[in-house]
């Protein structure tokens, strides 16, 4: 496997500038997640690191030698797009064997067969091996398709958004087989996509991106406990972070358009902050410090979403299981202020 990075690498399609300076480096055998929302630039980034595309500025390196000129061919990544790219009237072993038998592998046939039976077991396709793919289900055709890049061994795993044409149930089961393909390989992959779910669960790192510019590198602790703007502190998360300006007063927080005033967790802060606090650190409480009244419950089984409406404000609480309150209740809560997120309003970076 290969260890990747990405100096100063700036990408503009005319005046559309796709990628900002970004820089990151990929450890070898890491699942590495770039997480952002569509327009970010997660998929251009994946284009420069097979090649696909070449960047106006900047360098990439496999291995610490310099990759700039080494076509896609060379630089031996496989790709796994959102799109399937199967070949509907061959049958799954002939798809899989496709890019084993080009001219510039030419894998003898024997070693073919060892390479995708043991593909086909680790995803569980060994008896589709000789139906036509036009024949599969979305999820089973989307394991052909890994199944393909698997059966090359190449250096660098690279996979555009592969889950995110497939129901919730599918997406789900085929997130703990890829990063388990992935653990016991150890193989260097670098997955793009939108959806947080994936990022958190998946992720040894995550680079968040928005608009072309990396916002924050990290695990998905760092990335999810100390969001380093309030961007990435909306991104990941569900519900959304609570987010309310607050303007300090007599050693507390006091939040815009509510009477919630909670005490300042640091000491040295501005006049005025962007305060955040995470649903699940709205603690309801029969002795709570703040009282608010219920106006939305969204039971969700495992667990309920509370918004509470204190002054012109909502403030959001997950609980777990079933609750008994009812909406209109009048009802008291706690926000333990080592929980507290505190950003700065102008640049929205973290203080």
């Amino acid at each position: 496997m290969s260890n990747i990075r990405l100096e100063n690498i700036t990408k503009t399609f005319k005046e559309t500038v796709a990628l900002n300076d970004i820089s990151f480096s990929i450890k070898d055998g890491e699942f590495f997640v770039l997480l952002g929302p569509t327009g970010a630039g997660k998929t251009t980034t994946l284009r420069v690191i097979a090649g696909l595309e070449h960047q106006n500025e900047g360098h990439v390196y496999f291995d610490g030698e310099l990759s700039d000129d080494l076509p896609p061919a060379e630089r031996d990544v496989a790709f796994v797009f959102q799109q399937y790219s199967l070949y509907p009237g061959m049958s799954v072993y002939d798809n899989l064997a496709f890019p084993l038998r080009s001219p510039l592998r030419q894998v003898p046939e024997p070693e073919i067969k060892l390479r995708i039976q043991n593909a086909a077991e680790k995803l569980r396709i060994t008896h589709l091996l000789e139906r036509k793919t036009a024949k599969l289900s979305g999820g089973e055709m989307q394991r052909v398709s890994i199944g393909r890049a698997i059966v090359r061994e190449p250096r660098v795993f690279l996979m555009d958004e592969p889950l995110s044409n497939l129901d919730a149930k599918l997406r789900e089961s085929l997130r703990v087989e890829l990063k388990h393909i992935q653990s016991t390989q150890n193989s260097t992959t670098v997955f793009v996509t939108h959806d947080q779910i994936e990022a958190l669960t998946m992720a040894d790192r995550i680079a968040v991106l928005h608009g072309g510019h990396i916002l924050q590198i990290g695990t998905p602790f760092d990335i999810y406990d100390r969001p380093a703007t309030t961007v990435v502190a909306q991104l990941v998360g569900t519900p959304k972070i609570n987010l309310f300006t607050a303007h300090r007063q007599n050693g507390h927080l006091q939040v815009v358009d509510s009477p919630l005033m909670m005490p300042t967790p640091i000491g040295d802060i501005p006049e005025s902050v962007l305060l955040g606090v995470r649903p699940e650190n709205v603690k309801l409480t029969t002795d709570g410090q703040y009282t608010g009244k219920v106006a939305l419950i969204e039971p969700l089984g495992v667990e309920t979403i509370i918004h509470i409406r204190v002054g012109d404000q909502t403030i959001v609480s997950i609980v777990p299981g079933a609750s008994p309150v009812r909406l209109g209740d009048t009802i008291r809560f706690d926000v333990p202020s080592e929980q507290l997120h505190l950003f700065e309003p102008t640049s929205k970076l973290r203080i």
